[in-house]
């Protein structure tokens, strides 16, 4: 048997026992079923290894089951699994927020909050500034992902997630985000916001603007720093709430522990999940401490948010950044990406790769046809992505058509892996394009 094999297990059998016992909309990324995994690699149920290039979409900078988070883990099982928060406190809750409060790039005094998921904290923050500002409105982006409940829903700026599942809350309106390869500039997005407050809503009836520095299921599209100072000065103009969505680009993915650092740009809110605890369900709002202190007692909290196990991960998480210079490491993966799809744009995929892209280790390229930024080939996409994975690579799509390939490779990732990886997706390139 190979290792991580399991002799009573297929991936045929699983997909079957999966359509009997799962909705049909539960959404499969990759077609395999994980029996173990380690580092930036996985093998499925029937022995075969992945080199693993989405690392749970985002949630493993510091990679699968590393050790301290392990070791983390079970001590902490071995004390309190469950208190609830509410009911009897516990030290790694207060000390994970004093360590995430330190980490805002700013001089101002900040408070957290956990809960559960992405989705949550999106939900709550948007809660937070309306109790605060005591207006209605909030402003998304276009091509904006803030999670599947409600609410969120209707904050996402993609069509796909909000088909037939509405009404939605009143009250939310979309802004065009900037995109120099798609033909929006800094100024044309802030123009647009300005035309909002116009026609829509006007600026005084908007509670908070949440905006990815970096857009996730957008396609890894970098907010422009002159964009997000804009923003900054048209939200202190108005007395509204900047909330910055760090759910996918949080803890040093970006070359920075939070994305919003690069541009200077300080948020009255951040909200972060995925790689707080390396794959413990936990999620944080962090705020300037004026602001949050005028919720009264007993307007949030969370039954599971904030559980000790996964704050002990989360605290192991931010060990594992700074003693093995992730923040840096990201940059340097980053690099190696960015330069092989490059030489590849060059090459075998000339007119098919667009604009190649990244922050830190958010790399991403856009797929065309013949070279056109408003012709996205998503075919290209999905057929280099599924012949890298019979190869043995796997990673993810995004994009408003599905057209752009990105990686969230585990920061932790060696050189050699990270080569093997890119080399396996220049075979799956050449052998779908060539």
């Amino acid at each position: 048997m190979n290792e991580g094999t399991n002799e009573f297990l297929s991936n045929e059998l699983m997909v079957a026992r999966r359509q009997a016992a799962c909705p049909v909309a539960l959404p499969s990324k990759s077609g395999i079923y994980a029996e173990k995994a380690e580092g930036a690699e996985l093998w499925d149920v029937e022995g075969q290894r992945y080199i693993d290039f989405i690392g749970g979409i985002g949630v493993l900078n510091v990679g699968h089951r590393h050790p301290k988070v392990v070791e983390a883990i079970k001590a902490q099982a071995d004390k309190v699994l469950h208190t609830c928060f509410g009911v009897a406190q516990y030290e790694p809750y207060v000390e994970l927020a004093e360590r995430l409060n330190k980490l805002m790039p700013s001089a101002a005094t900040y408070k957290t909050m956990f809960m559960n998921t992405g989705t949550e904290v999106t939900e709550q923050v948007c809660k937070f500034a309306r109790r605060i500002t005591k207006r209605p409105g909030l402003i998304a982006y276009e091509g904006a992902f803030h999670g599947r409940s409600l609410l969120a829903t209707a904050l996402t700026g993609k069509i796909s997630y909000k088909t037939d599942f509405g009404p939605f809350p009143p009250a939310i309106f979309h802004a065009p985000y900037p995109n120099e390869y798609g033909g929006m500039s800094s100024e044309g997005a802030l123009k647009c916001l300005e035309h909002i407050f116009e026609t829509s809503i006007a600026a005084s009836d908007v509670a908070g603007i949440i905006v990815e520095p970096v857009q996730g299921e957008g396609g890894f599209i970098p907010a422009p720093d002159a964009f997000l100072h804009g923003l900054r000065e048209i939200c202190d103009k108005h007395g509204i709430m900047f909330i910055a969505d760090e759910v996918q680009t949080g803890f040093a993915r970006t070359g920075h522990m939070f994305a919003i650092e690069k541009s200077g740009v300080v948020p009255d809110f951040l909200v972060c999940a995925k790689s707080i605890a390396a794959g413990m369900p936990l999620a944080a709002v962090i705020g300037k401490a004026d602001l949050f202190d005028q919720l009264p007692a007993g307007s949030m909290g969370s039954t599971y948010g904030g559980n000790p196990v996964s704050c002990a991960a989360a605290l192991a998480v931010l060990d594992v950044i700074e003693e093995e210079g992730l923040i840096q490491r990201a940059e340097e993966i980053g690099a190696k990406v960015e330069a092989r799809w490059l030489e590849l744009q060059n090459g075998v995929a000339k007119g098919v790769f667009g604009d190649v892209r990244r922050v830190g280790a958010m790399a991403a390229v856009e797929l065309v046809k013949d070279g056109d930024a408003g012709q996205p080939n998503a075919d290209a996409a999905v057929a280099i992505q599924t012949k890298a994975r019979e190869l043995g690579l796997i990673f993810l799509t995004a994009g408003k058509a599905g057209h752009v390939i990105r990686t969230h490779v585990p920061l932790v990732a060696s050189d050699a892996l990270v080569d093997e990886g890119l080399e396996l997706f220049a075979k799956a390139t050449a052998e779908v394009l060539g």
